[in-house]
Order: structure tokens, then sequence, then C-alpha cells
């Protein structure tokens, strides 16, 4: 039933039918900022980025679910105010979260006027570390959806720059994506971002292919537990070139969805309890299997 409803038709769509994670995140994304009258970067940086993704593949995005958020999203000078967001955030990595969202809404055609874009790019130029990436701390734990990691904020922050002018920012993406073909993964996770940002890292891939589990989904190591979390950035990272890995993977997090239309969170370590981590969760899964 679930996947039916993924892949719903072009005459359902026009009817104004969604799949249940689109249901869920209509509601979650708005919802936030109407109860604690404040911006979070997952409701409105991870879980926004799916649904503008959505609403340009044809979904029945209602407008009122992406209104605020867009216009948030047009204040980057507003960005570092996230004292209402539901988990401590790291203001550097919220930057990311929010500018990748205003990436998305522009690439998507939800947003046409790149000057924002282009002031989101110039506040993440200054926050790019000596070395190329941009340094974003898990506490020695594999990355999570609310914490990303350096390599996986490094490949969404080149990706902004990239989308908001790549000849201003030559120098930035040129010293992102040095650090990126250079970076040796500590966990599956980190070798699902860095395959993603440099498609030609065969060492990548073949540590994520090695590490997939018998359910067909990927924990932060070999090994490991599958989570909803690690295998959505597996699946992107893959895209087409491994289609049976994929197909698996898919009927993984399908079969993991749970009734509200999202994921038992991602957290580290496993297990935990985080609207924070639930939400970021959803959205990279629902984004992930949109693509």
């Amino acid at each position: 039933m679930r996947f039916a409803l993924l892949l719903i038709s072009a005459s359902a769509l026009r009817a104004g039918d969604l799949p249940p994670q689109l249901v869920f995140l209509s509601r979650e994304v708005p919802r936030w900022e109407r109860e604690n009258h404040c911006f979070s970067c997952h409701n409105n940086g991870d879980a926004a980025r799916a649904l503008y993704l959505a609403k340009q593949k044809g979904y029945a995005i209602a407008a009122d679910s992406l209104e605020a958020t867009t216009a948030w999203l047009l204040q980057p000078a507003r960005w570092s105010e996230i004292h209402g967001a539901p988990a401590a955030s790291d203001w550097r990595l919220a930057r990311v979260q929010f500018a990748s969202a205003l990436a998305e809404a522009c690439r998507t055609g939800a947003v046409k006027d790149k000057r924002a874009l282009r002031e989101a790019a110039s506040l993440l130029a200054g926050i790019q570390d000596a070395s190329g990436a941009w340094v974003i701390d898990t506490g020695g734990l594999p990355p999570a959806p609310a914490t990303y990691g350096t390599a996986l904020a490094t490949h969404m922050s080149r990706q902004v720059l990239e989308a908001a002018d790549a000849a201003r920012f030559a120098s930035g993406i040129a010293r992102a994506t040095r650090w990126l073909a250079a970076a040796k993964p500590a966990s599956v996770t980190e070798a699902a971002a860095l395959l993603l940002a440099t498609p030609a890292r065969a060492d990548c891939r073949k540590m994520i292919l090695g590490a997939q589990t018998s359910d067909g989904g990927w924990g932060p190591q070999r090994g490991m537990p599958a989570e909803a979390f690690d295998t959505a950035l597996a699946l992107l990272a893959l895209r087409d070139t491994s289609p049976a890995a994929s197909k698996h993977a898919r009927a993984f997090l399908l079969k993991i969805q749970d009734s509200a239309g999202a994921w038992p969170e991602t957290t580290r370590p496993s297990g935990g309890v985080s609207y924070a981590e639930r939400i970021s969760t959803a959205g990279w899964v629902a984004y992930a299997l949109l693509q």
C-alpha cells in the first residue's frame, strides 16, 4: 500500500492525493513556527527541502505548508535567530540547513530571484574552514540528521555556492572539492556523503555496498542495525548505479515507515527520542525516495 502511494499516478497527483510522508511533512513544516513563533532548521530546513522537491515533481503541496518558510529563507541575515529550534542547534549547521533549503527552493522554481541565495552563499563562504571544509562537530559520534558532520555539511555548502554563483564563489568551491576528494570516511554515513559529493569515489562506493544489511538498509558502521537516515544517504549516493541495492533500500525504508507517515528518528546512540531528529530524518528519507 505504501509503495503504491509512493508511485502515485499523474491523475492522482492532479486530484491532490499525497503519499503519507508528504502529508506528515506538509503538516509539520509550518507547525513549529505557528506554535513557537520562531523557525527551526529541522522543520524549515531539512523537511522543507523535501517539500520543495515534491512540489516540483507535481505533488499538490498546499501553499500554506511552505509560505512562512519561504519568507523566512529569503532573510538570511536573520538565520542566527534559532533560539526556538527544537534542539540545541549549532548556528553554523543551521546556516547550512537553511541555505540548502533556499537553494532547493531556487532550483525547483519556488523562488525565482537568487539575491537571497547569493547572500546566503556569502554567509556560508565566511565560515568555510581553511581546509576547504565546513567543520561540524558531531561529538565523536557518526553523523546524524541533526548534526550532519563535516562531510555532509561540506557537500551541502558547496552545492549552495554552486547554485548561487559558481564564478563568484569559484575559490571556495574548488577548496571544498579538493577536501571532498581527499577526505577519508570514518563511517558508512560519511562514505555516503562523500560519494554523494564525488561520484567517482570508488572507495566510498565499495564501503557502502559492503555494509548493506540483510534487510536492505545501512547503519552508521558495517555490522550495525540499519537506520533510516543512513539508508537515505546511501540511497541518494548510489543513485542509479546500483539498482539492486537501491531497490532493497527503498523497500526497507517503506517497510519501517510509521503510521504517521514518518520514520523512526535516527539518533546517536540509536534508540533515542528526539522531535528534531524525527523531523530531519523524515525530510531526508522523503527527499531520497522522491529522487
